[in-house]
């Protein structure tokens, strides 16, 4: 059993390949549960997501393809909807899908994880910028709307590292996850970026075991050669640390898997 729910389309205009081709290849890749979760619409940085216009197109994919590989494996729909307050609203929310992941990708309107504006972080207080994001996190568990953190440290993605014991500034954040009830995902992505480890960290996993928060992975594909390319090494991570079991969703309702 391997599980990979965070895997994105060509409609958010930062990935490529076609969904079908996701899917063949996490089923050679031995994946039993494959989940897309593209970039939900937002007015706000349109480059970077689907269009409103396109929910029923992406939606409707997902469905012929849930249908067409029935026997083979199973297929999630869920979105990766942004937590940035200025700009929100509730479309997604309304919408009938299995599972949504909450995801920090900008602090105000600073899109940190672009390496479009890594400049930016030269001029900031390190340790800051790493509360504000984590304060972020915390704001959108307590917002009770998602059911995935991704990739929780993302902050780090450019190896820009605090001076304060992580521990320590992910604490608020942790505790409010915990509250909602959420899962936090390993996800894969890090390992191919300048950071070259997971999110979370194992330091920050191991917190998240000690407060026995519920884990599931995504690699986080943009491309069909990304898709499930560390799916072994993500489980193994995570059974280091103490975990035995994963999450996997239907109609947002939360089971749990050993793996």
């Amino acid at each position: 059993m391997h599980i990979d729910l965070h895997n994105h389309t060509f409609l958010c205009n930062h990935a490529t390949g076609t969904p079908q081709a996701y899917v063949e290849s996490a089923i050679a890749k031995g994946i039993t549960t494959f989940g897309f979760s593209d970039h939900a619409p937002m007015h706000f940085d349109p480059d970077y997501r689907m269009r409103f216009d396109q929910i029923e197109l992406y939606e409707s994919t997902i469905s012929e393809l849930q249908n067409r590989y029935a026997n083979k494996i199973e297929i999630l729909l869920g979105y990766e909807v942004d937590y940035l307050p200025a700009y929100s609203d509730d479309t997604i929310f309304k919408r009938h899908v299995d599972y949504l992941i909450g995801s920090v990708h900008f602090i105000d309107e600073w899109g940190f994880d672009n390496p479009e504006f890594i400049g930016r972080y030269h001029n900031e207080d390190i340790d800051t910028i790493w509360q504000r994001y984590f304060d972020l996190i915390e704001a959108m568990a307590k917002s009770g709307q998602y059911d995935i953190v991704g990739h929780f440290d993302l902050i780090k993605v450019f190896k820009f590292m605090p001076t304060v014991d992580v521990r320590l500034l992910a604490k608020n954040a942790l505790n409010a996850i915990k509250k909602s009830n959420m899962v936090i995902e390993i996800n894969g992505a890090g390992l191919r970026k300048p950071i070259a480890e997971t999110y979370p960290s194992r330091m920050l996993l191991e917190e998240t075991f000690a407060l026995d928060i519920p884990i599931t992975f995504g690699n986080d594909a943009h491309s069909v050669d990304q898709v499930g390319l560390f799916t072994r090494e993500i489980e193994h991570f995570a059974k280091e640390v103490g975990y035995t079991q994963c999450a996997t969703f239907k109609a947002r309702d939360r089971k749990l898997l050993n793996f």
